[in-house]
C-alpha cells in the first residue's frame, strides 16, 4: 500500500508544477507565454481593469501557489490561491461554454479546483517545507478563510469588470 503522504506529494508536485508554470508564462513570459503585457491585453478583453494590476494577481497566484504546492510550504494557503484563480478563470471565460474542456468549459478548472482543495483541507503531508518546519494550521479553517479573502478578489476583479463596462458604455454614448 502506498501511503498518503506519498500520494500527496504527487498530487501537490504534479498541480504545483503545472501552475507555476502557467504563473511564470503570464509573469515572465516563460514556456511560450504572453508575459505580463500579453496577460494584461488579454484581461482587458475580458473588461478586467486595471488590466496590468490583475495580471500581476494572476501570475502571482498561480506562481506562488504552484511553488507553495511543490515545496508544501503554506499549504491551506496555496491550495486557496489556486482555486481562487479557477473561479475567476471559469466565471470570465469557461462557464459560457459549459463543462466539457473540447468546447473551451470548465471542466479543467473544475479537476484543478477539485485536487487543489484536497490539497489544501488535508495538508501537504510528511515530505513537505510545513512538516519539516513544523508548520501547522488551525484547520479547516485556514483554507476556508483563505478560500473566503480569494473569493472575495475574485468579486473585486469581476466588480472591476462592470465597472470598466458601464464606464466605456457612457463614454461611447457620449460620442
Amino acid at each position: 500500500m502506498i501511503s498518503t503522504d506519498i500520494l500527496l506529494l504527487v498530487l501537490r508536485v504534479v498541480l504545483g508544477l503545472l501552475f507555476f508554470g502557467h504563473g511564470t508564462q503570464k509573469l515572465f513570459g516563460w514556456w511560450g507565454g504572453r508575459g505580463i503585457q500579453g496577460t494584461s491585453k488579454m484581461l482587458a478583453s475580458l473588461n478586467i481593469q486595471p488590466d496590468k494590476f490583475w495580471a500581476l494577481i494572476a501570475g502571482l497566484g498561480e506562481t506562488l501557489g504552484g511553488l507553495g504546492l511543490v515545496l508544501g510550504l503554506y499549504t491551506p494557503i496555496a491550495g486557496a490561491l489556486i482555486v481562487s484563480v479557477m473561479l475567476m478563470a471559469i466565471i470570465k471565460v469557461h462557464w459560457k461554454n459549459g463543462l466539457w474542456n473540447s468546447n473551451r468549459g470548465m471542466e479543467y478548472q473544475l479537476l484543478n479546483i477539485a485536487v487543489a482543495s484536497v490539497v489544501g483541507l488535508s495538508g501537504p503531508g510528511l515530505y513537505s517545507l510545513d512538516s519539516l518546519l513544523n508548520i501547522s494550521y488551525p484547520m479547516p479553517w485556514t483554507f476556508i478563510i483563505a478560500v473566503v479573502l480569494g473569493i472575495l478578489g475574485v468579486l473585486a476583479g469581476l466588480g472591476s469588470s462592470v465597472v470598466t463596462g458601464q464606464t466605456q458604455k457612457m463614454r461611447g454614448a457620449e460620442h
